[in-house]
C-alpha cells in the first residue's frame, strides 16, 4: 500500500512542534555519525518557532584533531538537524568533554 499526497493535501493548514527531548535524540545520533567523535554525547537543545539553539558536550577519539572533528560535527550537525527536523540551526555550541582512546571505549586519556 502506498500512500500518495496531492499538492493540495500538502498544503493543509497546521502546526508541526517539534520538542526540545526529540531534538536532543536526533542531534546526539548525527553527531555520532561524524568520524572521530564517541558514543556519549549529551546534548541541550532550545526550540524556537522555526529554530534551535543547540548545547553539545562530545567525547573525541585521540589522537583525532580537535579542532577538524569539532568544526565537522558543527556543520554536520546543522544539516543533518534541518533535514530531520525543519529547524533552522542558530547556534551549536561544542564542548569536548573528554578524549577517548579506540580500544579503552569510555576511558579517559590522562
Amino acid at each position: 500500500m502506498t500512500l500518495a499526497v496531492g499538492a493540495a493535501e500538502a498544503e493543509l493548514p497546521g502546526r508541526t512542534t517539534v520538542a526540545p527531548r526529540a531534538v536532543r535524540r536526533i542531534v546526539a545520533q548525527a553527531a555520532s555519525e561524524v568520524a572521530g567523535v564517541g558514543q556519549d554525547v549529551r546534548v541541550e537543545a532550545e526550540v524556537f518557532a522555526d529554530r534551535t539553539a543547540l548545547d553539545v558536550r562530545l567525547p573525541i577519539a585521540y589522537p583525532a584533531p580537535v579542532g577538524k572533528v569539532t568544526e565537522a560535527c558543527r556543520g554536520h550537525l546543522a544539516r543533518r538537524t534541518h533535514e530531520l527536523t525543519g529547524l533552522a540551526v542558530s547556534a551549536i555550541d561544542i564542548e569536548v568533554a573528554e578524549l577517548t582512546t579506540e580500544t579503552g571505549a569510555g576511558r579517559r586519556v590522562r
